[in-house]
């Protein structure tokens, strides 16, 4: 009897997420990859099976399209408008999407702790939960994008309905630092930690999410007011001490994410100079790649074209790739918004995006021929489909050389 108990509840089980899985039957043309991983966890009191690839092939969706996408938008433009831009992605082949849902202390989401962003003008409907429900049902994995330090500039936030973080953080002048008139979390206290990791939190247990996702703003520069607090933290480094203040808020990020469902994924996109990372942005990249418990997955920005005079594409990859030893994802960050234009700090390189017009379709091609490369990512979508310049040459050859590396990359 008992057995029979047992069995029944595995089938009820299953039933359910069947049911929940038809009812985002895909509107795309492409089907989900056969290299799809679903992975169970509990997802807040549901059984919630993320989706993720072996192999990601992904594209970032910036902040900065809400102004045109979302603000003074009804629910049904902003839901035509997004799986446009998502079937779109699709048939490029693209599986995985970074949204960017959090940029400046301020959620493109009904949030108890920041404000809503500014071009989130109509509270009746849940961008985000739109965005997953059109992402899931192009078979795409979403990844929520934040950037968990950087907040508001001092005369925006002011004017922003009183959220946590300018009542416990801004007004009281807790926990942040200013820097070039924007405020930042002070990764120097515990307490920044536990307010970013309770933003994530309210994410992971409201939203059916495949990933979290931050990018590269740890320490805006090396010129902050954290003085004091390394006072007192009696080291005798503060650049030791900066890394360590940033490697115990990744760990409590990730460990965030896996308490509450281990199948989904925590990465992290630093800038793509590994020295720079180390000495500048206190980001100890070497040990989020080389050892457990910091990333699923990295995602290093090496926008820089084969000529550029500091960090030429291929030595570049070649660096990355010298600091993996396959503990973590190295998923290759490439661009198209250069495409067409002057790369103003590459030195002799600075031609090479007008001159030659397959650049990121020639990066695409040595990450999908190398086996030491764990997966793609594309900024932007933006870039690739709308820019006036990059967009442009991106079609007149490169889409479509992409997709055909993208075909049989699994």
């Amino acid at each position: 009897m008992k057995k029979f108990v047992v069995c029944l509840c595995v089938v009820i089980v299953a039933l359910v997420w069947a049911v929940n899985r038809s009812e985002k039957e895909s509107t795309c043309k492409q089907p989900m990859s056969v290299d799809a991983v679903s992975m169970n966890g509990i997802f807040g009191n549901e059984l919630y099976r993320p989706l993720n690839f072996h192999k990601q092939k992904a594209m970032w969706f910036t902040y900065m399209d809400y102004e045109n996408i979302l603000s003074q938008k009804s629910e049904e433009e902003f839901s035509e408008i997004i799986s446009e831009r998502f079937e779109n992605a699709s048939e490029l082949g693209i599986n995985t999407v970074y949204v960017q849902i959090r940029a400046f202390g301020d959620a493109y989401y009904p949030s108890e702790i920041f404000s809503k962003g500014k071009f989130y003008t109509d509270e009746s409907f849940d961008p985000l939960q739109i965005m997953i429900d059109k992402a899931h049902s192009c078979g795409l994995s979403f990844h929520a994008w934040i950037n968990p330090m950087r907040l508001m500039k001092k005369d925006e936030i002011s004017s922003q309905p009183k959220s946590e973080i300018e009542r416990v953080c801004v007004a009281q002048e807790n926990f942040i630092f200013e820097y070039e008139g924007r405020y930042y979390l002070d990764p120097s206290y515990s307490d920044t930690a536990d307010i970013v990791c309770r933003g994530i939190e309210e994410i992971v247990r409201n939203y059916n999410v495949d990933g979290i996702h931050i990018d590269d703003y740890f320490y805006p520069s090396q010129e902050v007011s954290d003085a004091d607090e390394f006072k007192k933290s009696g080291k005798d480094n503060i650049a030791d001490w900066r890394r360590e203040n940033i490697n115990v808020l990744v760990r409590s990020l990730y460990n965030t994410v896996k308490s509450i469902n281990k199948g989904i994924l925590f990465g992290i996109s630093p800038q793509g100079n590994i020295e720079t990372d180390y000495e500048k942005q206190y980001a100890d990249v070497e040990k989020w790649l080389s050892e457990g418990g910091y990333c699923d997955y990295i995602v290093p920005q090496i926008y820089y074209g084969y000529e550029n005079s500091e960090c030429p594409f291929e030595e570049t990859l070649d660096g990355w790739k010298s600091i993996s030893d396959g503990n973590t994802a190295l998923i290759i960050g490439l661009c198209t918004y250069k495409n067409g234009t002057e790369d103003k700090w590459a030195g002799k390189g600075a031609d090479e995006w007008i001159i030659n017009d397959d650049v990121t379709s020639r990066q695409v091609t040595d990450c999908t021929d190398d086996p030491e490369v764990d997966g793609i990512a594309l900024y932007s979508y933006s870039s690739t489909f709308e820019d006036e310049v990059s967009s442009a040459v991106m079609a007149s050859g490169q889409v479509q050389q992409i997709r055909e590396n993208f075909q049989n990359y699994r």
